[in-house]
């Protein structure tokens, strides 16, 4: 049987992360970067200073999968009670239930960690994305038209919320 588990994102783990984000970033709309992200840029993203904001990395039988992260919605201190969700997970993981029980895993964190509520942004092509959110009990709030321009068309975002507390 097959052993889920999460730990606290590495220097050592990052390569790999960025590979898997950069995956998406050159094959599809899901992100919004419309070029390669270099590991400075990448770094930066998963690693933050306050220990409320956390990446996890993903692993399957102690092997990585992707990964998951808790970061601020906004910089404002009225926001500190929200926090954005992302999940990436290598392409041949989608599906497997595995995004799910990432998305369970960090809620539960970010619960302890004193959130009351947690944003995820979504393309709107992304329909496994959003098909995971909506099933874990996310809602959509809002839903933004032609916000990106990718591959000479305009993208649309969807946001999703979930109270966690």
């Amino acid at each position: 049987m097959s052993s889920l588990t999460f730990k606290q994102v590495a220097p050592s783990d990052i390569s790999f992360l960025m590979d898997i984000y950069n995956h998406f970033v050159v094959h599809s709309t899901y992100s919004f970067h419309t070029e390669p992200v270099a590991l400075p840029e990448f770094t930066e993203s998963v690693i933050h200073a306050n220990p409320r904001y956390q990446t996890y990395v993903i692993l399957l039988d102690e092997i990585p999968q992707g990964y998951v992260q808790v970061m601020p919605h906004k910089k404002k201190q009225a926001y500190d009670t929200t926090g954005e969700v992302t999940i990436y997970l290598h392409p041949e993981c989608v599906g497997k239930g595995i995004g799910s029980a990432s998305i369970q895993y960090v809620e539960a964190i970010a619960k302890e960690r004193g959130f009351h509520s947690l944003i995820a942004t979504v393309c709107a092509d992304n329909s496994a994305s959003i098909h995971m959110f909506t099933r874990n009990g996310y809602e959509q709030c809002a839903y933004y038209r032609e916000v990106g321009f990718k591959w000479g068309k305009f993208l649309d975002i969807v946001t999703f919320q979930k109270i966690i507390s």
